[in-house]
């Protein structure tokens, strides 16, 4: 039986105002999985957001964009792994994350939402978070109260380069999950220099 991933999803807000944004980092991998592959993402209003179909080192691989903001998003991934008859266990979630710096990104499974709020609703719907996660860092702004603004707002220049790298580096990797071998899709991801 294989144990690799059959979809990825990538979390973020829709509209050209959100648009590179930090919290859009979800997005921004998923697009760039799309662009290697040579696909397009297409509506899919029974799965309440955009989708794509690509072959990754011979794996067949759905890709997902919610299209309900943020805070709904477990709404579009549910409806996805129910349509498409995937597993929890074989899902990649594709998310900005305030405790990494730029230009590193980091694979999990399991454990808390940590405040993001497309993995807080996922988790609600689901009853568990028993997903892969693939965390993208795009740095704390120092203060809670600063939280918001920084990730609707668009990264330095400098950083916006590191957080492509980290991308880049995370798809690098993706091959081995797709496999199944998580643990060397991880050495692979956390040994790359940001």
């Amino acid at each position: 039986m294989t144990t690799g991933l059959q979809l990825i999803v990538g979390l973020g807000n829709p509209g050209p105002e959100h648009a590179r944004t930090r919290h859009n980092a979800g997005f921004r991998v998923v697009d760039e999985i799309a662009a290697r592959a040579g696909e397009a993402f297409g509506i899919d209003a029974k799965l309440f957001g955009e989708t794509a179909r690509v072959r990754i080192g011979g794996h067949d691989v759905r890709l997902l964009k919610p299209a309900t903001f943020m805070n709904l998003s477990g709404k579009s991934v549910l409806a996805a792994q129910r349509f498409w008859k995937i597993d929890p266990e074989r899902t990649l979630i594709a998310h900005d994350e305030l405790d990494l710096p730029p230009g590193v990104a980091r694979f999990k499974f399991d454990g808390g939402h940590g405040g993001q709020n497309g993995l807080r609703d996922t988790m609600r719907l689901l009853g568990h978070g028993r997903f892969h996660r693939l965390r993208i860092g795009i740095g704390h702004p120092g203060h809670r109260d600063k939280v918001t603004p920084w990730v609707l707002g668009r990264p330095s220049a400098d950083d916006d380069i590191l957080i492509g790298r980290a991308v880049d580096d995370a798809i690098d990797a993706l091959p081995l999950a797709l496999a199944g071998n998580f643990m060397d899709a991880m050495t692979r991801l956390h040994t790359a220099k940001p």
